[in-house]
C-alpha cells in the first residue's frame, strides 16, 4: 500500500513538472460511468474534480502563477492534489458558488467599495479560477471584475470578452442622474426659447399646466374713470402711437378689449406663437399674463361677457375657458377640427359657437361640456361668425368661391332649430374673411377679398347695398378684420400692406390713413369707453395702441 501511494505521488510530480505555460496536454478523461479519471489513475466523483467543475477553464489549462500561498519554498508549483488538501478553501465546490441573496463583498482598501449587481463572497486578493486560462492576471482596481454568474453556468470553455468588463465597469463608474418630469423639461425649454426677462412681463406656464391668477388692481384706471358716468362722446380720429407692444413671437391673429367698462384697460391678444396674452394697454402698456394652454397656434380668443374669463381655441383642436381670478380651467373640450373663430351667445353666456376647418359649425354648452347643436353646410372652412337679432340668428362666412358659390359664401342660420334662413346673401365671387355689426343700425359689414367692405342689411332677406362700398385697402388673402366705432360714425380696417384706414360710415369716404405696421395689419378695434383710443395688430407680431 505504501509503495502504491509513493508511486502515485511520483507520477503526480512528474505530471506537474512536465507541464509548461506554452504547451498543454489533456489531464483527465471521462469514462462511461460518468466519473472523471486523471493521469494518476485515481478515480474521483465528478463533483469533486477541479477541471470539470471550473467553468471557463479548458482541459489542461495553466494555473495562475502569482499566488505565493500556493507555491512551495523552492518556487515550484504544488500538485493539484496537494494544493487541494493543503488549502481546503480552494475547493471549487466551496469557492465557486452562486451569490447569496444578500452578498457580502470584500473590496480592496485602496478605494471605497462600489456596489455591484453580481458580487460574490470571494476574498478580494484571490484570483478566480476562471481566469486561470489567462497567462497574465492583473489585480488592479480598474481591471478587476467579479465573476459573472452567466459564465459560471456555462459548461464549455469561452474567452471572457470585453463587453462584460465594460458593462460592469460602467455600473461601477456611472453616477445616478435624477429624473426630470416631462412638464418641467417643457417649461425649461420654453423659457430658454423665449428668453424673456421677468421684469418685462409675467412668464406663462408650460403647456397643460394651470396658469397663475391674473393680478389686476381693484381700482379703475384713472384714464377710464372719468368716462364711466357719462355717455359716449364723439369718436375722434387717433393720430399718435401711445404704446408699441412687441412681446409676441408670432403673428397676432386677433385683439379685443375687455367688454366690462370698468376693466376695459385690459386688452386680449391671440397669436400664432401658441399663446394668448392679457395687456394693460391703457396705463402702462405692460403684459399682465401669458397663457400657454395650447400646443399649436391660437387662432381665436374671446372675453366672456362678464370680463372674468377667456375662451380660446386653436389649431390643436382644443377649447379652453380660463378663469382669470383663479387661473383654473373651468371648461376644456376637444373639437374634431382646427378652430378659427369663436363667439359667445349674446344672451345665454354659457353657450358659444365655434367654426373652423370643417363643413360644420358647432354650439357648445359650458355647463355640460358637450355639443348641443350642429350646423352643417357643403363647405370646407368657416372664416367668421356674427350673431344677429340678439342671438336668435347668426351668420357664417365660408371659403366657397366657385362659380355656383352664391348660396354658400355667407349663410344665415336659425340658432335654435339649426335651419338655414338664407343662403342667397352675397352673390359675388369673393370670400369674406371677417364680419362686423353696426352698433346702432340694423346693418352689418363684410370684409371681402375684392379689396372692399360690403354693407348688408341685418334683417331678412339680408340685401347688399349697391350704393355704399368702402374701398382703398388691400386684403390679398389675409384675414383682415374690420370694426365700427362705438358711436357708429367711423369704420376702421386693416390692410395687407400694413396701413390702417378709417372711413366715414355715412359717406364711405376715407377719413384718415395711418402708416401702422411693416407687415399686414390683420386686426383693428376701437376702445369701448375712451373715444380716441384704437388698437391694431399685425402679421409681424406687434400691437400698437393709438390715441
Amino acid at each position: 500500500t505504501i509503495a502504491r501511494i509513493l508511486s502515485s505521488m511520483a507520477s503526480l510530480v512528474a505530471y506537474d513538472d512536465s507541464e509548461s505555460e506554452a504547451e498543454t496536454e489533456p489531464a483527465e478523461s471521462f469514462n462511461a460511468a460518468g466519473q472523471v479519471k486523471d493521469t494518476s489513475d485515481v478515480v474521483k466523483p465528478r463533483g469533486q474534480d477541479f477541471a470539470s467543475e471550473t467553468p471557463g477553464v479548458t482541459e489542461g489549462a495553466a494555473l495562475p502563477t502569482k499566488h505565493g500561498s500556493h507555491e512551495d519554498p523552492a518556487g515550484h508549483r504544488l500538485p493539484l492534489v496537494r494544493l487541494w488538501r493543503s488549502d481546503p478553501g480552494s475547493c471549487p465546490s466551496q469557492r465557486l458558488q452562486w451569490p447569496r441573496t444578500e452578498p457580502e463583498a470584500t473590496f480592496p482598501t485602496g478605494k471605497p467599495p462600489q456596489p455591484s449587481l453580481w458580487t460574490s463572497h470571494i476574498p478580494a486578493g484571490h484570483v478566480p479560477l476562471a481566469a486561470a486560462r489567462f497567462k497574465q492576471v492583473k489585480l488592479s482596481w480598474g481591471t478587476y471584475d467579479s465573476p459573472d454568474p452567466s459564465s459560471r453556468a456555462q459548461t464549455k470553455s469561452e474567452t471572457p470578452g470585453k463587453n462584460g468588463n465594460s458593462l460592469q465597469r460602467k455600473r461601477c463608474e456611472d453616477c445616478v442622474v435624477p429624473y426630470t418630469p416631462k412638464r418641467l423639461r417643457q417649461s425649461q425649454a420654453l423659457s430658454t426659447e423665449t428668453g424673456e426677462s421677468k421684469d418685462m412681463e409675467a412668464q406663462g406656464p408650460s403647456v397643460g399646466r394651470a396658469p397663475a391668477p391674473l393680478c389686476v388692481a381693484p381700482r379703475v384706471s384713472e384714464f377710464i374713470e372719468p368716462y364711466l358716468d357719462s355717455p359716449y362722446r364723439e369718436t375722434t380720429i387717433p393720430r399718435k402711437v401711445l404704446f408699441h407692444l412687441r412681446s409676441h413671437r408670432g403673428p397676432v391673429n386677433s385683439i379685443q378689449w375687455c367688454p366690462v367698462f370698468a376693466k376695459s384697460h385690459m386688452l386680449l391678444s391671440a397669436s400664432m406663437d401658441k399663446t394668448f396674452k392679457v395687456w394693460n394697454a391703457v396705463d402702462s402698456g405692460r403684459c399682465l399674463q401669458t397663457y400657454c394652454l395650447h400646443s399649436e397656434a391660437v387662432r381665436a380668443a374671446r372675453w366672456s361677457p362678464c370680463g372674468r374669463r377667456i375662451l380660446s381655441g386653436g389649431f390643436d383642436f382644443a377649447l379652453h375657458l380660463t378663469d382669470l381670478e383663479t387661473g383654473t380651467q373651468l371648461f376644456s373640450g376637444q373639437s374634431d377640427f382646427r378652430i378659427t373663430t369663436l363667439k359667445f351667445h349674446p344672451k345665454d353666456h354659457s353657450l358659444f359657437v365655434c367654426g373652423g376647418f370643417s363643413p360644420e359649425v358647432k354650439a357648445w354648452d359650458i355647463r355640460t361640456g358637450k355639443v348641443v347643436r350642429s350646423y352643417k353646410a357643403t363647405i370646407q372652412q368657416t372664416l367668421d361668425i356674427l350673431f344677429l337679432q340678439e342671438g336668435s340668428e347668426f351668420l357664417s362666412s365660408t371659403d366657397a368661391s366657385s362659380r355656383d358659390s352664391a348660396d354658400r359664401t355667407i349663410i344665415a342660420w336659425d340658432f335654435r332649430s339649426s335651419a338655414k334662413i338664407s343662403n342667397q346673401i352675397f352673390h359675388e365671387r369673393y370670400t369674406c374673411p371677417s364680419l362686423a355689426s353696426h352698433p346702432r343700425e340694423p346693418v352689418f359689414l363684410a370684409q371681402t377679398n375684392g379689396n372692399y367692405l360690403a354693407l348688408f342689411s341685418a334683417v331678412w332677406p339680408y340685401r347688399m347695398s349697391r350704393r355704399r362700398r368702402y374701398e382703398g385697402h388691400k386684403v390679398e388673402g389675409y384675414s383682415v378684420g374690420c370694426e365700427c366705432s362705438p358711436d357708429g360714425d367711423l369704420l376702421v380696417t386693416g390692410s395687407a400692406d400694413g396701413r390702417v384706414l378709417l372711413y366715414s360710415f355715412r359717406t364711405a369716404s376715407r377719413a384718415r390713413t395711418l402708416q401702422g405696421h411693416a407687415q399686414a395689419c390683420v386686426g383693428t378695434t376701437f376702445h369701448p369707453v375712451l373715444p380716441s383710443v384704437l388698437a391694431t395688430c399685425s402679421w409681424e407680431g406687434d400691437i400698437k395702441i393709438w390715441h
